[in-house]
């Protein structure tokens, strides 16, 4: 018996194919596929998302709300749909959602949006190199219209240079529309790039990407620099809404703040808050973003302070949100559902959609800090966790 994984060269995205590989799978490893084979969407939708389909994962949801976001694109009160398994993340996450729309609702502003891709030329010199760069940037529009020539949709915005040996690190920075844009962009630096080697003599070679895009993983250079959206959610809360609400007043929140500053700082965190990333990932889920974009999309910067009438001032910045409301996974059935649930689905809805992550992040971050303090977190997991 061959062990090679069934396909039909045909049409690979069907039912008969995807239940000859769960027959294969069985004869294989002896497990029969019971739940995985359960679904309502046609195979024939998972084209260009999934490769040797038999399935779904079934993820649980929650639903989130009323959450009010006073944004730029997002405004007035929404239920946000979180995919997940971990106990007590929707509960918290919803009464972080109640005591922000309680205090007038979350402010959100994407105030920066930008895709990578970063190749590397190389000479024989450092002062070569150094050369290559001062043409790049007296070039840059005939750089620009060369990479812009393969999208409809995507902006060459401007190039940073980085000089190390006889290298030249160029980091091409791009808005893509309400697509994520990683695809988009590496196709559009590559016909850049073989124009650029057509024009400009003494390139001993290229390598397209550079790694200093850091696609998929953290880097300091987007926390500084933004990859996707630069999103910042902030609220005030009244002193007397967050004891009655939370059990815990403004000023302790505020101390504690300060001390976990301090913690983050010396385990070299790319995160000064609580679990940004429990409320992306769950949500990524949900609307068919690429989940491994949590990678850098989960760095964040907390910032607290109290007012004069001492009431609680909390943002978060999200330096790095990566996300779609068009192409990738936000065309499977369930997945734009849930975008539709958030008035988010296709074109011209992206920024709508990172104003409201930018909220539901901001509703976890109080209502975890708050717990760890009122001793509700060990509580909240054993009432309503797995351990329970």
């Amino acid at each position: 018996m061959s062990n090679r994984i069934p396909r039909d060269p045909i049409n690979d995205y069907a039912e008969a194919p995807a239940a000859k590989r769960r027959e294969f799978v069985a004869d294989q490893t002896g497990v029969t596929l019971k739940h995985v084979a359960h679904y309502s969407v046609d195979p024939a939708q998972t084209a260009g998302n999934i490769e040797n389909f038999i399935g779904v994962a079934q993820v649980p949801m929650g639903l989130v709300g009323p959450l009010r976001v006073n944004g730029e694109h997002a405004s007035g009160v929404f239920y946000v749909p979180m995919a997940t398994s971990e106990g007590t993340l929707v509960a918290s996450y919803n009464r972080g959602a109640r005591l922000l729309s309680e205090s007038g609702g979350a402010t959100v502003t994407v105030v920066d949006d930008a895709m990578q891709r970063a190749p590397v030329f190389v000479f024989d010199d450092a002062r070569q190199a150094r050369a290559f760069g001062l043409w790049v940037e007296a070039n840059f529009a005939q750089i620009a219209a060369q990479a812009e020539s393969s999208t409809s949709i995507g902006k060459l915005r401007n190039i940073e240079q980085y000089a190390a040996a006889r290298m030249r690190y160029l980091r091409f920075n791009y808005t893509t529309g309400d697509a994520a844009g990683q695809n988009m962009v590496g196709k559009a630096t590559f016909v850049a790039c073989e124009w650029i080697v057509a024009n400009y003599p003494g390139i001993n070679r290229y390598m397209l990407s550079g790694a200093m895009d850091t696609d998929k993983k953290h880097s300091q250079l987007n926390t500084l620099h933004t990859r996707g959206k630069r999103v910042i959610a902030e609220v005030t809360i009244p002193s007397a809404l967050l004891q009655s609400t939370m059990n815990i007043s403004a000023e302790a929140l505020y101390k504690a703040r300060a001390i976990s500053q301090v913690g983050a700082f010396m385990a070299g965190s790319n995160n000064t808050g609580a679990h940004s990333a429990n409320g992306i990932t769950a949500l990524f889920i949900a609307t068919g973003q690429d989940v491994a974009n949590v990678a850098e999309s989960s760095a964040a910067i907390v910032y607290a302070d109290l007012t004069d009438n001492g009431d609680y001032y909390l943002s978060i910045t999200i330096p790095s949100l990566i996300i779609a409301t068009f192409g990738g996974g936000t065309g499977l059935p369930t997945q734009k559902e849930c975008l539709e649930l958030l008035g988010c689905s296709g074109a011209g809805k992206v920024h709508k959609l990172a104003e409201i992550i930018g909220a539901t992040v901001l509703a976890g971050e109080i209502s975890l800090m708050s717990a760890v303090l009122a001793g509700d977190w060990v509580t909240s997991h054993d009432a309503l966790g797995r351990n329970r």
